[in-house]
């Protein structure tokens, strides 16, 4: 079940009105900015960027994660989140780009953070009611989107061994 949705208005700093947000909504609103928030991060870590991708190959997988983080944000709480598909993907794919397990740890992390900066470049439109209990589901979904791709990695790993590739 999805939770429903209402916006509302309240009084800025200067006394404007400003529109209030969901976290999910503004993850929405700020998915281009917050993936190019996180290849600046990516781009500045020696061991990520060791390994020769175009942008558009280092960031294609995003938008689906975290499109997959806002639907689990809209499931009601008692709502059973799916698996996701796109980290089961990623793993595959980023294993096959020569990747290992510390990176992709590292990506993720890096994810976390680069959620976490943009819910606080946009605090003046966030409902603060919800945003401890989005936060918490948030890192859960990252992490199972962690744990779905080092599953996927580790068995394509042994898959590999067992075939003596």
């Amino acid at each position: 079940m999805v939770k429903s949705v209402e916006s509302s208005v309240r009084l800025g700093n200067n006394g404007s009105a400003v529109s209030v947000e969901s976290v999910a909504d503004i993850l929405e609103r700020q998915l281009k900015p917050l993936i190019q928030g996180w290849l600046t991060r990516v781009n500045n870590e020696p061991d990520l960027v060791h390994i020769p991708l175009t942008n558009d190959d280092r960031t294609g997988h995003l938008p689906h994660l975290i499109n997959d983080i806002i639907g689990r944000l809209r499931l009601d709480a008692e709502t059973k989140a799916p698996i996701s598909k796109a980290a089961a993907n990623h793993g595959d794919l980023r294993r096959k780009q020569g990747y290992n397990v510390a990176m992709m740890v590292e990506e993720s992390r890096l994810l976390q953070v680069s959620i976490f900066t943009t819910l606080h470049e946009n605090a003046t439109h966030l409902e603060f009611s919800g945003l401890l209990p989005d936060v918490v589901t948030i890192a859960d979904e990252v992490d199972a989107q962690l744990k779905e791709q080092m599953l996927r990695f580790m068995a394509a790993d042994a898959s590999e061994k067992a075939n003596g590739d």
